[in-house]
């Protein structure tokens, strides 16, 4: 394979095929702009032109007016288009009284407008039969001038599926396998837009049906790569001279190559039957199979393998490549690899002529899925691939798959392979390997992959910079940063004053922008929180921009801090009602992200992210995580407490059910829990959870207890901590909390156990006995 490390991705017939394609997509847009002309600067001939309504009747309507309006200065006038009075007439379905006469004036038919159309080009374009007859009547109409790309009346309506135009301008000496700019007859334009009519039109006027193209390719391999059965019929079934089944083009490829390219299963079968060869080559080495497999096609390739056995699965093209890395080149199936291990005489280690294995296509092309799967299967990443140096050819460099991703720029698969290596050794996912011997290092990211991640991140801030409304782009000199109150990997947030008013911003670290992922949830973040609207969702105040150095997010200050910090660091108890408030205010804020015109999935949503004010309501923050918590993906739930509500207990059984199509939504969700803030179940529920250690405390109204929790954050102290704080000689609050034995919490904040958040961990006898114990012991 030389310096080259994959199949180029088309060939040159490929290439030739999409300029083709391009050129009569061109064509196309320049007729519908003659035959749509603009008015505004035409004279008052051609405006009647224009107007003319179809009649054959001497005498009556406009055809008296262009009668009177026509002399011989004006009869040649064009428009800046170059439109002629025909072609006028023609674009307007004028009639054939009007079109004689102006014939008989003297006007030429075979005049070109600007853009390379007569007046029978457009006619034909338009599907006019009459226009077309009488415009042929006049001795002065060449059937067979060339317009546009080199395209006759007769190319036009073979393009167009007019069998009745085709036919007339046949029977007017049209040529028949006249060729275009690009050697195209009629009858290869017509099987490459699936004109069957056309075709048969054609084919019984006995068109060439092996006339080659500009690449030799035949008017079969272009029904064939369109897959129209009923044209590739025609063709090969015509009765005078039937199309070669196995004929080639200048690059060798036969009509089955391009079916099975394409993906055309019932073209397919039709070729088989009429003995197409499938195991041939292309100059490049490529079977029929290698083509289906470059294009991902699964079910071309069981029906190849099952109908003509498995020659071509052990055979290389000239880049070194067999099917099955083909199909890891093109990465596009996973099924369509797994159906190749299968086979007994597929190797998943086989190394080509220069030794690069399945593994090194899919690395090189950047398929991480492929390679992982590759991986699974046991294919060997130490294997070697001799790609050749420049001095000469005795000097070859030995590179394994991990290399060729370095070289690429994959940089997440170089990770891959590193940890795959050594999945015990930590340092394997650091930023140094050993891919190919000792003493040889790649460092990640590699410096194509940094290029692709530098350019990917000035895109993305551009784009944001352009998108962003200027009254939220900040500058950091007019932020005032105070204390931090948090941190991350991204780096700190910190409580600040921006034009005097109490904020928090999130500041990122500049070291920390050589990574995409952290760009990208900048971005993300700033996007949507610029567009949201909502009580329930943390308030968006601007964002700095100019400086990737000085990237900073700004929204408003939660006094509160996060449910994580209250629930698992202060370890406040908080009560049923004060709970419903927090859930309430959450689903709110996430039913109206789920029901903007254009829905946003939090994707992160944990008690880091839920901040509460000094009144105890919540809001949802946070929206730049990349990917759902882990506790998304664990099979188990966690158990309920009995102190739950009933209704809550029945919210959460349909929330955690499996089926994803049967877990309510977050409309359903609100007003459920607004129900059980209300009901008077709720409020018995939160006044029997709470014990009342004390008879009443000081200053209480009326001789009523209440719970030690009245949805006040600054509150959310339990009743015996108070009550300890009091006694200098007290246990320690920490001994006690100890004892209380609160569940392990994961990095996302989540709980293997709700008892407590959602309820007490404890009973109401043993926090009497832990209280009693502290008092006495106070006292002692």
């Amino acid at each position: 394979m030389g310096n080259f490390k994959s199949r180029p991705t088309v060939s040159c017939a490929d290439e030739l095929k999409k300029k083709i394609s391009e050129s009569y997509s061109l064509f196309r847009s320049r007729a519908i702009e003659d035959l749509r002309p603009i008015e505004k600067d035409w004279t008052e001939i051609q405006l009647v032109c224009g107007s003319v309504i179809v009649a054959d009747v001497y005498g009556k309507g406009e055809y008296n007016e262009v009668v009177e309006l026509i002399t011989e200065k004006n009869k040649h006038e064009k428009t800046d288009g170059g439109l002629t009075l025909l072609h006028i007439v023609g674009i307007y379905g004028g009639s054939r009284t009007l079109i004689k006469f102006l014939l008989e004036k003297g006007l030429k038919p075979d005049v070109l407008s600007r853009r390379q159309f007569t007046a029978l080009h457009l006619a034909a374009y338009r599907g006019d039969a009459e226009c077309v007859q009488c415009l042929l009547e006049s001795p002065d109409t060449d059937v067979n001038l060339a317009g546009n790309s080199g395209l006759t009346a007769l190319h036009i309506a073979a393009m167009c599926g007019f069998q009745e135009i085709a036919e007339v301008l046949i029977d007017n000496g049209a040529k028949i396998n006249m060729q275009d700019a690009v050697n195209f007859t009629p009858l290869h334009i017509a099987c490459n837009f699936g004109n069957d009519k056309v075709v048969s039109l054609l084919v019984s006027h006995r068109a060439d049906v092996n006339a080659a193209g500009g690449v030799g390719d035949r008017p079969l391999h272009l029904a064939c790569s369109r897959g129209h059965l009923q044209v590739t019929k025609l063709l090969v079934e015509a009765p005078q001279q039937p199309a070669e089944v196995n004929v080639k083009d200048d690059e060798e490829h036969y009509p089955i190559h391009f079916c099975c390219k394409s993906g055309h299963l019932n073209v397919l079968s039709y070729l088989l039957d009429k003995q197409a060869l499938p195991h041939v080559c292309n100059i490049y080495g490529d079977t029929p199979l290698h083509l289906a497999c470059y294009s991902g096609k699964v079910e071309i390739v069981k029906h190849l393998i099952s109908m003509t056995g498995c020659e071509s699965l052990s055979k290389e093209n000239i880049f070194s490549e067999t099917p099955l890395h083909s199909a890891c080149t093109s990465g596009r199936s996973l099924e369509l690899i797994k159906y190749l291990l299968e086979h007994p005489n597929v190797n998943i280690n086989y190394q080509g002529k220069d030794g690069h294995t399945a593994l090194h296509s899919a690395c090189y092309h950047g398929h991480i899925r492929v390679v992982q799967f590759l991986l699974e299967c046991g294919a060997d990443m130490n294997l070697v691939a001799c790609a050749e140096m420049s001095g000469g050819v005795d000097k070859k460099e030995e590179q394994t798959p991990l290399m060729w991703a370095y070289e690429q720029g994959h940089d997440t698969i170089v990770t891959l392979l590193k940890h795959h290596k050594r999945p015990q050794d930590e340092s394997a996912c650091g930023d140094y390997s050993q891919p190919g011997g000792e003493g040889s290092y790649v460092s990640v990211p590699s410096p194509l992959g940094k290029l692709k991640s530098m350019t990917r991140e000035k895109i993305d801030v551009l784009q944001l910079r352009s998108s962003l409304p200027r009254y939220f782009q900040l500058q950091i000199t007019d932020l005032d940063f105070q204390e931090p109150i948090g941190s991350g990997s991204f780096g700190k947030v910190y409580k600040g004053k921006y034009l005097g008013k109490t904020v928090a911003i999130k500041r990122y670290r500049a070291s920390s922008f050589g990574c995409k992922s952290d760009v990208d949830m900048f971005c993300r973040e700033v996007a949507i929180l610029s567009k949201l609207n909502s009580s329930y969702v943390i308030s968006f105040v601007g964002a700095s921009l100019d400086d990737p150095s000085n990237f900073a997010i700004v929204t408003q200050f939660v006094a509160g801090g996060s449910l994580f910090s209250i629930l698992h660091e202060q370890k406040r108890v908080i009560d049923l009602q004060s709970k419903l408030t927090v859930a309430t205010d959450v689903a709110k804020g996430m039913a109206y992200l789920h029901n903007l015109p254009q829905p946003i999935i939090h994707r992160d949503l944990n008690s880091h992210n839920i901040l509460l004010d000094e009144n105890g309501h919540a809001v949802v923050a946070d929206f730049g995580a990349a990917a759902a918590a882990e506790m998304a993906y664990h099979t188990t739930r966690p158990p309920i407490a009995v102190t739950f509500p009933k209704p809550i207990v029945a919210l959460l059984q349909r929330c955690w059910n499996a089926s994803a199509d049967d877990r309510p939504e977050f409309k359903e969700i609100v007003p459920i829990l607004e129900e059980c803030k209300q009901s008077q179940v709720a409020a018995l529920l939160n006044n029997s959870t709470v014990p009342s250690l004390k008879e009443e405390e000081e200053g209480e109204e009326d001789g009523q207890t209440s719970p030690p929790i009245a949805g006040n954050v600054m509150a959310l102290r339990t009743h015996w901590e108070q009550e300890a704080s009091k006694n200098s000689s007290s246990v320690p609050i920490d001994e006690l909390r100890r004892r209380l034995q609160f569940p392990q919490v994961d990095k996302n904040g989540y709980v293997s156990d709700p008892l407590s958040t959602l309820g007490i961990s404890v009973t109401i006898e043993q926090t009497k006995k832990l209280l009693e114990s502290a008092i006495n012991q106070s006292q002692s």
